[in-house]
């Protein structure tokens, strides 16, 4: 009874030894010093602050960052200024610390340190007034943070403020930035619209017009592929969309197309359904089969296109290959300033050189440097148009409703 009651007792203590270590465990975990604590708290700040300085300097963005802010600083009350010294938001909004004094003392320091250097006006009303300009890393002025403090002002506050005015700074520019690649796409989008081709749109209309007599129904069916094709083309939509949209509106190209070459022009397209959903850039694939065809075909009436759509792993491969006259590889170029050029001679060649160089560097602008066109060709073998984007990348989202045939 006694050894059972050992064996017992044993148990006992080991259980009471393992919840032991497991609270000991759970406490290390939860428990933080107080450092940890502080540290923690000022990531979390900053990144509230952040949130709302990304969408640029203006008040909306300027009143919610502000609290933030002036928590990183530690100081009584801080404003923010536009580049111009227009006052956009303060905080606290409402507190007996913004006297008239103080006001006009923040204003008064705001507008010197437009000049681009830090501001210190002292025992205003009894507290001291920091204006901090908010630099690009180019010196370009985008704002100015002011604070107000009742502490003299030593450098590890003034050093303090300065990194405070640092970073929201470069949260702006940030804005700018994404604000600035924005445009650039749209801009993008507009030349790659300029550069469909106007002797595709003459010679589209000119097949519609001889099957108007001939074949009425055809006729009224290729003018239905042309409006749509047109109307995707030209949409007042996002800069990116699905394969299965850009392959819909490359289908109402071959189309018109065939209707003009007839049985001359061969196409194949091989998709595998699982890629259909894949995000690429709005007209991007486009330029590559207009190319196939205006290019690949010069001079000989007629050829074939395989475009095939591929599933490799976290990757879609698109390529579009043609057997027509092919590229001298000499003539092909490749480096961060002329990323592709397609070789094809000046007068023919300059819209699909300008149109696969935007095409691999909006590629490349949105996924990275491992995603882009690669050319694969040689005189009198044809054309191989390689393209790779990612199956999912975070914060690339298709935009903008779908057209189907005819609608």
């Amino acid at each position: 009874m006694s050894g059972e009651l050992a064996i017992a007792l044993t148990a006992a203590l080991i259980l009471a030894a393992m919840a032991a270590v497991v609270l000991a465990v759970r406490t290390r975990r939860v428990v933080a010093t107080p450092t940890e604590r502080a540290v923690h708290a000022a990531l979390h700040t900053a990144s509230l602050a952040a949130r709302a300085l990304r969408q640029g300097l203006d008040t909306d963005s300027a009143e919610t960052a502000a609290p933030f802010l002036r928590g990183l600083t530690g100081t009584g009350g801080l404003a923010l200024y536009s580049s111009d010294g227009q006052l956009l938001a303060r905080d606290p909004a409402d507190h007996v610390i913004w006297d008239e004094v103080i006001l006009e003392a923040c204003d008064g320091a705001a507008g010197q340190s437009i000049s681009g250097e830090r501001r210190v006006l002292t025992h205003a009303n009894a507290a001291t007034v920091v204006a901090q300009p908010l630099l690009a890393e180019i010196g370009d002025m985008l704002g100015v943070l002011v604070v107000v403090t009742t502490r003299s002002p030593a450098p590890g506050m003034l050093g303090a403020v300065g990194e405070v005015a640092r970073y929201a700074a470069s949260q702006i520019e940030l804005a700018e930035l994404d604000a600035s690649r924005a445009r650039l796409d749209r801009a993008e989008v507009l030349a790659l619209r300029a550069q469909i081709s106007p002797h595709f749109i003459y010679n589209a209309l000119n097949t519609i017009a001889s099957f108007v007599r001939t074949d009425p129904d055809r006729a009224r069916e290729l003018i239905l592929e042309f409006a749509d094709f047109t109307r995707y083309s030209f949409r007042a939509a996002g800069q990116y969309t699905t394969l299965a949209d850009e392959l819909r509106n490359i289908d109402r190209y071959l189309n018109l197309e065939r209707a003009r070459f007839g049985t001359a022009l061969k196409v194949t397209l091989r998709v595998a359904p699982e890629v259909l959903n894949v995000v690429v850039p709005f007209l991007a694939l486009q330029p590559l089969v207009e190319n196939a065809v205006r290019h690949g075909f010069a001079g000989r009436g007629g050829g074939s296109i395989e475009l095939i759509a591929r599933d490799e792993g976290s990757d879609c491969v698109i390529t579009v290959e043609d057997d027509g006259v092919g590229i001298d590889p000499d003539a092909l170029r490749t480096g961060p300033g002329d990323p592709l050029s397609d070789g094809v001679p000046a007068a023919e060649g300059n819209s699909a050189h300008v149109g696969l160089t935007n095409v691999d560097h909006r590629l490349r602008a949105a996924f990275g440097n491992d995603y882009g066109l690669v050319v694969e060709t040689a005189i009198g073998a044809g054309t191989k148009v390689v393209m790779r984007v990612p199956k999912f990348r975070s914060g690339v989202r298709a935009s903008g409703a779908a057209f189907g045939a005819g609608g």
